[in-house]
């Protein structure tokens, strides 16, 4: 398992329509505040000043076709115009077990990155993909320019 210590981040959470919205900084907007995207807000800002990855090359919630369906995957970071690191991100209560790693697989097959990830908030396992099989990651790679 990967561990994983969030910053801190002054979040905009507001309540419309009788729900909580936070502001998504990627995405410049605001999204409806569920705990799923509590996790992703969370592990986002983990990427950005933990990790330094640019923010300019990361994607948001955005539609794969995965077969003949169509799927939106939570988080992708390009890196030389192609998928480098695909995560998978579930609310906290959601174990991070094998149906999840399916689901990762099914847009790992569209996507083909070279790193996977699924995280819960509190648990977090990765892999890199080589052409000899997948290879349990003990940290999130570092995004060298």
């Amino acid at each position: 398992m990967i561990k994983i210590t969030y910053p801190s981040y002054p979040y905009k959470i507001e309540m419309k329509d009788g729900k909580e919205h936070i502001f998504d900084p990627l995405r410049k907007k605001w999204v409806r505040l569920t705990p799923e995207e509590w996790v992703r807000q969370n592990f986002l800002q983990y990427l950005l000043q933990v990790k330094q990855y640019p923010a300019s090359l990361i994607a948001v919630e955005k539609e794969i076709i995965v077969g003949e369906l169509k799927k939106r995957f939570d988080i992708l970071v390009y890196k030389n115009d192609l998928p480098w690191l695909l995560i998978e991100c579930k609310e906290m209560n959601i174990p991070v077990e094998e149906a999840v790693f399916h689901q990762l697989l099914r847009y790992q097959s569209a996507l083909q990155a070279s790193h996977i990830i699924i995280t819960n908030g509190n648990e977090t396992k990765g892999w890199t993909t080589k052409e000899q099989g997948i290879i349990h990651l003990d940290s999130i790679p570092d995004y060298d320019n």
